[in-house]
């Protein structure tokens, strides 16, 4: 016991040096990462809850449904799980591992092999009983077992941040797709309402031809027109089928009818702050998960490095033995303690490979970590700057429609009472309004999901 003692102190003695390092946030880019000059508020729209982000109240029982019942989501709660135990069983390797073991046997020894002069009786089959304690237990003198154990909490910590980025891209894909599902409703709306106004042209065509006003030419040239329209109305039949089909799976129900209001009454926020770049760190999960992941790479490292020092190992055993079972607890008990030093010498590579490859992981981490704080400045510049354009569209575009709407009207006035115009003036005008039509409805769409996409960039929804 006084040997394993010294044993001891000389090991933790020598590990005083140090073997493992300390870890520290990298130094990366995160200033200036949104392109908008002079960004010192830190108010963020980020910290907002998503209940308050949208006001359509179907459009939050939807979400409230998906955050229930998604199975990607589910799925990452059970990564949680999963890192939850492992990360337990990284704490418990502090501690000795105890195993208890009984044994029986029967033993039969040959009289012959024994070759004992002759008269001297002995006993050749014997019974043996035996109970027993072992324990092991490592001293972590290098700081492998606490590198390992940060290393699982980094990895923990990393699948509740991924989680997390799970639910903040699921509210963003159910509000994006709700709101993409109201568009194609109104563009059919659009539509069908074009197509009966184009039929009713065709009627009136064909009677301003039997008072010799227009030409049979322009009477097709109306067929063709009203046809132009009604091939729309499929598609866009089609991609509501298709969007309801995507909602529903997001929602995990099976795929059908989604309830929903009218693009029109959607209220945007218009309060979109931004913060300060470096809030990135803070608010988005997926920056987190990724630092997270460069810390357990940082972790693995450490524990490679103490892989070329020595390692102390205790052990014990205790229990008691005998050869019969009557006198097993008398005066049977055995223990043996044993404490040793292993150092490795040559493990044909195995441990340099082991430091070289966590050393490649752990650059390779840190790239991973820059870019995906790279890319979320971009997702932040590129959505504000899509809801600025939308909103330059919107202002313009009514003013677009209001004029081919009067170019319309004048047209087809002017083809009743004037010969000074012909269909293909009328065909023109109305074209040009139902694309003009169809495109205000996507540049709403574009301004409501610059909106959410903006949130889902800064890192809102999780909160």
């Amino acid at each position: 016991m006084k040997q394993l003692i010294v044993l001891s102190i000389i090991v933790l003695t020598l590990s005083a040096c140090g073997v493992t390092k300390k870890y520290a946030t990298p130094d990366v880019k995160k200033d200036s990462l949104y392109r908008e000059p002079n960004q010192t508020d830190t108010a963020t729209m980020a910290s907002l809850p998503w209940q308050q982000l949208f006001s359509d109240p179907i459009l939050k029982s939807l979400i409230q449904e998906g955050l229930e019942q998604n199975l990607d989501l589910k799925n990452a709660i059970q990564n949680i799980v999963q890192a939850q135990a492992t990360l337990r069983q990284a704490r418990l390797a502090f501690l000795p591992d105890l195993n208890a073991a009984a044994n029986a046997g029967r033993n039969q020894i040959s009289e012959a092999g024994l070759n004992f002069p002759p008269g001297i009786n002995i006993n050749t089959l014997t019974n043996s009983f035996q109970l027993q304690l072992n324990t092991t237990w490592e001293a972590d003198i290098w700081g492998k077992l606490s590198s390992s154990k940060r290393a699982a909490l980094a990895d923990y910590l990393q699948t509740d941040a991924a989680k997390r980025a799970v639910q903040t891209r699921l509210i963003a894909d159910i509000a994006n797709s709700y709101y993409s599902l109201m568009a194609y409703d109104q563009q059919l709306e659009i539509t069908e309402l074009t197509l009966k106004k184009r039929i009713e042209n065709v009627e009136t065509l064909r009677a301003l031809k039997e008072g010799a006003v227009v030409t049979g030419a322009a009477v097709v040239q109306s067929e063709a027109n009203r046809y132009e329209a009604e091939v729309i109305i499929p598609d866009l039949k089609q991609d509501i089928r298709t969007m309801e089909n995507t909602l529903s799976v997001l929602l995990a129900r099976v795929p059908g009818p989604v309830n929903r209001s009218k693009l029109t009454e959607q209220q945007p926020l218009t309060d979109l702050r931004l913060g300060v770049s470096a809030q990135l760190l803070a608010n988005r999960p997926d920056v987190q998960a990724a630092e997270f992941a460069f810390r357990s790479a940082f972790e693995n490292t450490n524990v490679a490095r103490t892989l070329f020092y020595p390692s102390l190992t205790l052990s014990a055993t205790g229990g008691f033995s005998n050869l019969e079972v009557k006198d097993f607890f008398d005066h049977a008990f055995f223990y043996n303690l044993l404490g040793g030093l292993t150092q490795p010498i040559f493990s044909r590579g195995s441990n340099r490979a082991n430091l070289t490859r966590a050393q490649s992981i752990q650059i390779q981490s840190l790239n991973n970590f820059q870019q995906t704080l790279l890319n979320a400045g971009q997702e932040v510049s590129n959505s504000l700057y899509a809801y600025q354009m939308a909103t330059e569209k919107e202002s313009s575009r009514v003013k677009q429609i209001a004029a081919l709407e009067k170019a319309v009207e004048f047209t087809e006035e002017l083809l009743r009472y004037s010969s000074a115009t012909n269909y293909t003036d009328v065909l023109t005008s109305e074209q040009s309004l139902l694309a003009a039509q169809l495109s205000g409805v996507n540049d709403r769409l574009q301004k409501l999901q610059a909106i959410v996409s903006l949130y889902q960039a800064l890192g809102g929804g999780w909160k």
